[in-house]
């Protein structure tokens, strides 16, 4: 009687440890759990993570700085107009006139009579006005140029943002199996530990060998690392997720897409990807280039008139008072036009012009390429999505199998009718297919994604997210 309720008692401290032992493992998680009950949806996260992410925000003043080039390009139809003012000490020596001032300072004043190095004031000051309201095309090229920059811009954020949303997405899911594979290994270690004082009972019943005791000790030891593992990658996928969200602390919990598979009777159409529109874009850009040197070939017609006065230190009748240069004595007016053609061009922008040819026909193989790739990615996509579904068919029925085989032996065991090993293999048939079933799932969900990233329309999957 006394023996009995020794064995009572060593049931009772055994019990409480294994309590206790699971408690340590689980607890935390579950405090955390409780603490961060209310998760964001994913279309909540997508967005949010186009309006933290740093690149997307780069790529949107890109576009806002494409946008301003057209702006720019149009303000060449504004005229100049420059005020100037001067004061100079020169020689007596200067010749009478008034020429258009473009790389030639105007010059002024009566002849002297001979050479006369001595040095007299003069001032002027000045408005010129200069205007090319017709440039026979070539500002108009220069706008349709920026125009297709701006398109560019636009493409190259778009794709930027697409991308960035798949990689978000991605990330999300590989949080959702990190935390259902946490839950699996917790469940196993909460397996091998109740195990252990089954075992431990059955062993100082003499039932079963001490041996099986330090075995199931080590089963212990081993679930515990697979659980920690688990924690460890739970944690580095949490830690990617955060860096494309550029956010910290968000919460991500959702088993949905464990209990359920999508649908994947998807009316057939063409492919969409950003990229194609990004590479058509590059094409553009470089025939708005090359339309725009073409241009540089053209006249352009200039419009330029000032008004200006001037000071000499020397009167009309030759007398020298050099500081009467300091104020004004004569006021002149002037309007002129100018039709330029750049008679040479041609020679200096052939080259030029063979080499953006050169550079429009690469644009467009590398469209040609990408085209190819993504019509493959696309039958690729569909041979994955479609055998992913059929695996999810299968799991759960294989995995219904393995828990009913490692019961079944587990009551074998414990009756004396099976040995460790037997017990064992089904216990790592059982994790395994648990395992297998929770990334199964996620893998016609992950299949489905990619599909939808090769197409070029997230829809398609989050169509069918709640």
């Amino acid at each position: 009687m006394i023996k009995r309720e020794q064995l009572t008692k060593k049931q009772l401290i055994l019990k409480l440890r294994t309590v206790i032992n699971i408690l340590i493992v689980i607890l935390p998680l579950q405090i955390i759990a409780q603490s961060n009950s209310k998760s964001p949806s994913l279309h909540d996260l997508l967005k949010q993570a186009e309006i933290n992410y740093p690149l997307l925000k780069s790529k949107g003043l890109d576009v806002q700085a494409a946008q301003k080039g057209i702006n720019i390009s149009r303000s060449t139809l504004i005229p100049s107009l420059d005020a100037s003012y001067q004061v100079n000490y020169g020689t007596y020596n200067n010749i009478t006139g008034m020429a258009y001032p473009q790389l030639l300072i105007p010059i002024s004043g009566p002849p002297s009579t001979d050479n006369n190095y001595n040095g007299v004031f003069g001032s002027a000051t000045s408005l010129l006005l200069n205007w090319q309201p017709i440039t026979f095309g070539q500002r108009q090229a220069q706008v349709d140029y920026s125009k297709a920059g701006l398109q560019y811009a636009n493409s190259d954020a778009q794709n930027e943002i697409f991308q960035h949303k798949v990689k978000v997405i991605n990330a999300y899911l590989d949080v959702l199996t990190a935390s259902e594979l946490v839950k699996v290994y917790e469940k196993n270690y909460e397996r091998a530990v109740a195990n252990f004082s089954v075992i431990k009972t059955l062993v100082v019943n003499g039932i079963k060998p001490g041996v099986d005791s330090a075995l199931f000790k080590s089963e212990i030891s081993r679930a515990k690392i697979d659980l920690l593992n688990n924690r460890k990658y739970k944690q580095q996928s949490i830690i990617t997720f955060s860096q494309l969200m550029a956010a910290d602390n968000i919460v991500v919990a959702d088993s949905s897409y464990f209990g359920k598979l999508p649908s994947i009777t998807i009316a057939a159409d063409s492919v969409k990807n950003p990229l194609l529109s990004l590479y058509n874009s590059s094409i553009e850009l470089s025939k708005a280039k090359k339309k725009m040197l073409n241009r540089t070939m053209m006249p352009t017609l200039g419009v330029w008139g000032t008004t200006y006065a001037r000071g000499s230190g020397i009167q009309s009748g030759g007398i020298v008072n050099s500081t009467d240069g300091l104020s004004f004595q004569r006021y002149n007016y002037g309007v002129g036009m100018q039709l330029s053609l750049p008679l040479l061009q041609f020679a200096r922008v052939k080259p030029q012009l063979e080499q953006q040819e050169f550079l429009i026909k690469s644009s467009e193989e590398k469209l040609n390429d990408i085209s190819l790739q993504l019509r493959k990615q696309l039958e690729i996509a569909d041979t994955t999505l479609n055998n992913a579904f059929a695996i999810a068919k299968e799991s759960p029925m294989l995995f219904e199998s393995a828990d009913f085989s490692y019961k079944a032996l587990l009551s074998r065991y414990q009756s004396g009718l099976a040995n460790y090993a037997d017990l064992i293999q089904a216990q790592y048939n059982l994790i395994k297919a648990e395992t297998e079933n929770k990334t199964t799932y996620i893998g016609v969900w992950k299949a489905l994604l990619y599909k939808a990233a090769v197409k070029g329309d997230l829809n398609l999957f989050l169509n069918q997210v709640n």
